[in-house]
């Protein structure tokens, strides 16, 4: 699997829900009410600035504090040794271009690009496609190929990157927008935890890339390079910008670029999460409550001394001349919510390629990274809040920010709104005439009867589809379904112009229509079940559905067999939904990285093929070394006939372009499998981290060419 960052930035500060909290916490951190008049408050001055954030730190560091002294948990049941850090498991529910360039000769009459959720929303990826270069980036490089026509790919050029490249864009004059972490030894250190409030401040990304060469989770900023590769085989730097923060995601819309970063809150080095262990210590109650009361003090006299420069470190812009220039921090550029938050920063970075000597457009939020939703028109931040500690009585909530995106180079906000539940990811949000239609599960918690020294309850969920629009600079609601699949959670959503598809799962998934024509009043339509679930959805015509997920048989209870599936849904009849067509993927064990990652599903509407990447082993092995010889990973093409349905075409197979002993930089970052394709009229490219491989469709079997990549180290 590929890990995301993205839980590990910031330490949860407050979780949020609705009741009257429960029981208390020391000092007032007891569980908040959900602020339904959410929005953003921009500060007047500097000073403002600093002082919400050291006031927001001193708050953060003194909870986590309190919660390490005798006594603490006793209250809910539960010693320090039995301590949940954060939300509480819930236990009871289960299109490319034609251009002629570079130096390749007549481009494809029609050939695939990036899988974008929203047309003409270009969405970053690792793989970047015109029709005659493939831009891949592998460890800490940038592959570009000469790839039409397809007998002659061939390597152009390669271009190494500072730090771990991590995506990139291409737009239609030939700019390549190069997203990379990079590691500039930012001032503090960074909050780097589980997620959960308090604890112990250990470095849990560290710790999961122990052993691997999975670098960019030791990176503290964002390199963002634009390269000239008009001339393929010369690709050009002319442009470089640093920003502190992780990369999250990125879209650009004609020349201008987009970027959500999230940016780990730093604490001064002298700040301490822990009193230095001693036997005496720690067995004499008492003492260890005034040293825990002492060590608050000096960690807030530490942050009170802080200054905004080491809060907020500035960018750097690097012209095409080598020309530095720093780009200090806005404070007027920076956001609070009137809600409790996290304690770190989100950032929209806007870039117009068009205006190269401009300094990049920020607007910050003190607040946590989440699900990130863009039209051509907006931008929107959705990020859910936790509980202090699990207690009946508590839901799900969701708080969404919604930013316009007409003004190049900059984002502006436009209003916030609180919805009920959580979203899966980003397909489970749409913008349609103004219209948000945003699917989310609910989860509540309620009293377990049956067992009351459960002092957290139990949970349910329900799920269902919510409308909202701008009124008075808030997002307000303005309608919402039926609820639906009790006791099930959504797996899957997608929009397409007024109509609504949402996958639930238990162990029979439903497939629920959607008729949102009136915003006021979104309401299901029709529902049909089959075995499994499906995790991605994509439009194929106007009446139906192509979907990517597991097929597990009905009475198969949570742990039975599964296998990848490809199904073909009509929905023409919005009432009476059917499933038309299935294809079972390999057998139990393989997987696609297309099943969580919408990028690596290609669907060729020009000829009616779609592509996934497939990975899978021989169950026979004994031994780790005979594992990998039966490891294989290819990549599967299909036919789609809306009339004869899904049928096989073949395998692209990729296994033999890596190795695996003595090969330490794979790993959980850096994989074998194929991840990626390009489909170019009757050719079919299949792309990994080692390298890419083309065939002609009618013998996916017989590669014609075979471009290896150089192992490198990143």
């Amino acid at each position: 699997m590929r890990w995301s960052l993205f839980g590990t930035v910031g330490l949860t500060l407050l979780a949020v829900g609705c009741g009257d909290g429960g029981n208390k916490a020391p000092d007032g951190l007891d569980n908040e009410p959900v602020q339904q008049s959410l929005k953003l408050e921009s500060f007047n001055d500097c000073s403002g600035l600093e002082r919400y954030i050291e006031d927001t730190a001193t708050k953060q560091m003194r909870a986590s504090l309190e919660q390490q002294k005798p006594g603490y948990w006793d209250r809910f049941g539960r010693g320090r040794g039995g301590v949940v850090f954060g939300p509480m498991p819930a236990e009871d529910s289960a299109g490319g271009g034609n251009m002629s360039s570079g130096g390749g000769s007549q481009a494809p009459k029609d050939s695939t690009g990036t899988n974008n959720q929203v047309e003409g929303v270009h969405e970053s990826d690792f793989v970047q496609n015109d029709g005659t270069r493939i831009f891949v980036l592998s460890g800490n490089r940038l592959y570009a190929h000469r790839s039409w026509p397809a007998e002659q790919l061939t390597l152009a050029s390669t271009l190494e990157v500072e730090g771990w490249p991590r995506e990139m864009l291409l737009d239609e004059h030939h700019r390549l927008v190069i997203i990379s972490q990079v590691a500039q030894s930012l001032p503090g250190v960074p909050a780097k935890t589980n997620g959960g409030v308090g604890g112990s401040m250990v470095p849990m990304a560290d710790i999961a890339c122990y052993g691997f060469n999975c670098g960019y989770y030791n990176a503290d900023s964002t390199k963002v390079t634009t390269v000239d590769v008009s001339d393929v085989a010369h690709p050009t730097v002319v442009d470089q910008v640093y920003l502190p923060g992780i990369f999250s995601q990125a879209r650009r819309v004609d020349s201008n670029v987009r970027l959500v970063l999230a940016d780990a809150f730093r604490w001064p080095e002298d700040v301490k999460f822990w009193v230095d262990y001693s036997e005496d210590l720690y067995k004499d109650e008492d003492k260890l409550t005034q040293a825990i009361d002492a060590l608050i003090k000096s960690n807030e006299k530490s942050i009170r001394a802080n200054t905004l420069d080491k809060w907020l470190p500035a960018g750097r812009h690097v012209d095409a001349s080598g020309v530095t220039t720093s780009l200090p921090t806005s404070c007027g550029d920076f956001y609070r919510s009137n809600a409790p938050s996290a304690l770190g920063f989100v950032t929209v970075a806007s870039l117009d390629l068009d205006a190269r000597t401009a300094a990049p457009g920020r607007t910050s939020l003190v607040a946590e990274p989440g699900t990130v939703y863009a039209s051509k028109q907006s931008l929107y931040l959705a990020h859910p809040h936790y509980w202090w500690w699990p207690l009946p009585g508590q839901k799900d909530f969701t708080y969404l920010h919604k930013f316009d995106l007409s003004q190049p180079g900059r984002a502006v906000y436009v209003g916030s709104g609180t919805v009920e539940g959580t979203p899966i990811d980003q397909f489970a949000m749409d913008e349609y005439e103004g219209v948000l239609r945003m699917a989310t599960t609910v989860t509540t918690r309620i009293p377990e009867p049956e067992h009351p020294d459960w002092w957290w309850g139990r949970t349910t969920t329900a799920s269902r589809v919510t409308t909202l629009g701008v009124k008075d600079g808030h997002l307000a609601e303005l309608g919402r379904s039926e609820d639906l699949a009790d006791g099930e959670r959504i797996f899957s959503a997608r929009f397409v112009g007024d109509r609504g598809y949402v996958v639930t799962f238990l162990q029979v998934d439903p497939l629920f229509t959607f008729d949102l024509s009136d915003p006021a009043h979104p309401h299901k339509v029709g529902e049909l079940k089959v075995p499994g679930f499906s995790t991605y959805m994509h439009p194929v015509g106007d009446h139906h559905l192509l979907t990517l997920g597991i097929h597990r048989e009905a009475n198969g209870g949570c742990c039975g067999t599964s296998t990848v599936k490809l199904s073909l849904f009509d929905v023409g009849d919005l009432a009476n939904p059917k499933e038309v067509s299935t294809q079972l993927v390999g057998e139990a064990y393989g997987w696609s990285e297309a099943l969580y990652e919408h990028k690596a599903f290609n669907y060729f509407a020009a000829k009616g093929l779609v592509a996934i990447p497939f990975t899978d082993y021989s169950r026979s092995y004994s031994s780790y070394e005979s594992y990998w010889q039966n490891f294989r990973t290819e990549l599967r093409v299909f036919r789609v006939d809306l009339a004869a349905g899904i049928s096989p075409v073949g395998a692209l197979p990729m296994s033999d372009l890596f190795k695996t002993m003595n090969m330490p930089q794979w790993s959980y970052y850096y994989v074998p499998d194929v991840r990626r394709s390009v489909m170019a009229d009757d050719y079919v490219y299949a792309i990994s981290d080692a390298g890419v491989r083309v065939s002609k469709v009618d013998s996916l079997q017989t590669p014609l060419v075979t471009v290896p990549f150089p192992a490198s180290t990143p």
